[in-house]
């Protein structure tokens, strides 16, 4: 495998059971094998991913006082601006090569949430920024809801399964910025080897290039989606959640060569988490002899903190 499989959502939205079932078994098997998928037919379209990466630049070419204005250290970077460097891997102590910002859930009003989430914080200097990363968010989560509810037949679950803890859940919309490298790194990276914490990862602006896959053998592939498409991938909730059924897969952002060290990227994922209270033990659909627990139960929230903590945005 020299790229990720590419799948097309339009079959799983079919009227035809045989092409909704092979959209089914096309990306459970991916992510059994990879734990990416390049995906077509998204809700997310043209029009809007232009708005959203052209109000993006705009925010990200603001004035470094302008910008910090909305760094809220109490947050832990769950709502607003976090500045460059800040974060950084796991089990790694130097800084990812990025600035980012993140727009989160506003709930519905009868979400009968159990816990509060922060209130978006909107940028006084770009009027647009915040409506139209909302709208961008609205979409990636009913992308999201629908690949979930795939997974949920591939492993043998009601197709329903996820939508109440994926709805409302504590989803993160993050763009990021990675500025031209203007000195040698020193061992920094724009985003060290890592898994995501989440349920799925929805990435705009992979195409842009950077993006590396570990695959099972230990060596490390270009992800390369065709333009337009979004990448998706496991994260260490699903993982752990289906016992290692499906895999969240170790990736990367490398830099670029030298030659284009004065080139900025732009990617903006958006992080798919379920409610704080869903619980992540291992389905025992996912559990048999020859796949024995291997999890500890938790929360999703107990989980959340931990890692927070661990890439350096919250306190330990």
């Amino acid at each position: 495998m020299t790229n990720i499989p590419s799948v097309d959502l339009k079959k799983f939205l079919s009227d035809d059971a045989q092409q909704k079932q092979a959209f089914v078994n096309e990306i459970g098997s991916a992510y059994e094998e990879i734990g990416f998928v390049s995906l077509k037919s998204h809700f997310l379209d043209e029009q809007l991913m232009s708005d959203l990466y052209r109000e993006v630049k705009a925010f990200f070419d603001l004035p470094e006082p302008t910008k910090s204005k909305y760094e809220r250290e109490e947050l832990a970077g769950q709502r607003g601006y976090v500045s460059f460097g800040k974060e950084h891997a796991k089990g790694r102590t130097k800084g990812d090569l990025k600035e980012f910002w993140h727009f989160g859930q506003e709930p519905e009003a009868d979400a009968n949430l159990s816990e509060t989430y922060p209130e978006n914080l909107k940028v006084e200097e770009l009027p647009n920024f915040y409506p139209t990363g909302m709208k961008a968010y609205r979409a990636l989560e009913k992308t999201g809801i629908y690949v979930l509810r795939a997974l949920a037949i591939y492993i043998g679950l009601e197709e329903t399964y996820f939508d109440y803890w994926a709805k409302n859940g504590n989803s993160i919309l993050r763009p990021i910025h990675y500025p031209p490298i203007t000195e040698e790194p020193k061992g920094a990276v724009r985003a060290g080897a890592h898994g995501d914490i989440n349920l799925i990862t929805l990435l705009m602006g992979a195409s842009t290039g950077g993006l590396q896959v570990k695959r099972k053998d230990g060596e490390w592939i270009d992800a390369k989606p065709d333009e337009g498409d979004l990448v998706i991938n496991v994260g260490d909730m699903l993982e752990r959640h289906t016992n290692n059924k499906l895999r969240s897969t170790i990736h990367r952002v490398v830099n670029p060569p030298r030659e284009e060290w004065d080139k900025p990227r732009y990617s903006i994922p958006f992080f798919m988490h379920p409610r704080s209270d869903m619980k992540l033990d291992c389905l025992p659909q996912c559990i048999d002899k020859n796949n024995p627990k291997h999890y500890d139960d938790i929360t999703a929230g107990e989980f959340l903190n931990q890692r927070l903590a661990e890439i350096g945005l919250a306190k330990k």
